[in-house]
């Protein structure tokens, strides 16, 4: 028995041993992307599975010992040569050596707010004030209405890596530029002048039709019923401006939203509001550059998300009843 027991405990030693030697990675490392919000067990499995340690228990057991499990930020990580599970764990304590910054098409900015908080890049109020006060040199801020508001619509929505640690400025001037870019790229000043709109103004079209638009096919037929709209002098109407005027995403509007008293209501102004609602993409910019022409003056959404179009208000009404009745 006695040697039965030595045995096993030996077998133990040995598996634990093995379990416990370090990794030797490929030269180019092994990165792993750490979102907001995910458990040491998430992390430890994704170790695991990428062969930078050899046991998700045993590494689970050892960042709890030694509390490193509670104070692990999001980011991006890179493992290179050979490393204990010690290191490992060391390296995740130290934080992340590059920061991944997704911004989604339609995103706001009180959302990039949001997400930047999560991810420990900045808070909410330094991000207000760099938002607001920050001396970009972007001759496109001009129009853009002056405060809070200012960068609205110009943060262009995609996918930024940078060193961890980078300043919010910093960061925020990367997104600024890209939009900078594709501004060259897709020539909107020319657009909006052919359009008969500012730049600032072209950007805000474009922004109402993310926000209403679910599928790109769509895009430039709605960006040609907003052109219809303001063409003749009606007012837009457009649901999502008196969502950004209270900030209510979440819901569906209500009668007496639609009487907020703000220049962002496009029920009670005529015309644009004053800047963009949401961050605009490419589809959506060229929506606005290239619009469908169309008689069209009204759209429903279907339970798909699609839209139902039609030239009157006693059509338009009939399709409310089809599809949201």
């Amino acid at each position: 028995m006695a040697s039965a027991f030595f045995l096993l405990l030996l077998a133990f030693g040995v598996g634990l041993g093995f379990l416990l030697r370090p990794v030797s990675l490929p030269s180019e490392g092994v990165a792993l992307y750490v979102p907001p919000e995910v458990s040491a067990h998430w992390i430890a499995d994704r170790l695991q599975r990428q062969g930078v340690i050899r046991s998700s228990l045993c590494f689970r057991i050892y960042i709890h010992w030694q509390g490193i499990d509670q104070r692990i930020s999001p980011g991006e990580y890179l493992f290179r040569g050979r490393l204990s599970l010690a290191q490992v764990a060391e390296q995740l304590a130290r934080g992340p050596v590059r920061w991944r910054i997704t911004v989604p098409e339609g995103y706001t900015l009180e959302q990039l707010a949001e997400l930047l908080q999560a991810k420990g890049i900045a808070d909410s109020q330094e991000f207000w004030q760099v938002a607001e006060h920050y001396p970009f040199s972007y001759s496109f801020l001009h129009e853009a209405p002056a405060g809070r508001r200012r960068l609205e619509g110009y943060l262009f929505p995609d996918t930024y890596v940078v060193p961890a640690g980078t300043p919010l400025p910093e960061i925020l001037n990367l997104m600024l530029e890209r939009f900078a870019q594709v501004s060259r790229e897709m020539d909107l000043e020319a657009g909006a002048r052919e359009q008969g709109l500012t730049l600032n103004q072209l950007v805000t079209m474009a922004s109402l039709v993310e926000r209403e638009a679910k599928y790109d096919d769509e895009r430039p037929l709605i960006a040609g019923v907003l052109y219809h709209r303001l063409h003749i002098g009606m007012p837009l109407q457009v649901d999502a401006t008196v969502a950004y005027a209270l900030n209510q995403w979440d819901r569906p509007l209500t009668h007496s939203d639609l009487q907020v008293d703000s220049p962002y209501n496009t029920y009670r102004i005529q015309g644009l509001p004053p800047g963009p609602i949401a961050f605009p993409g490419k589809a959506s910019l060229e929506a606005v550059l290239y619009p469908q022409a169309t008689d069209y003056l009204y759209y429903v959404a279907k339970p798909d998300g699609h839209h139902a179009f039609a030239r009157t208000l006693i059509e338009h009404e009939e399709n409310i009843r089809r599809y949201q009745g």
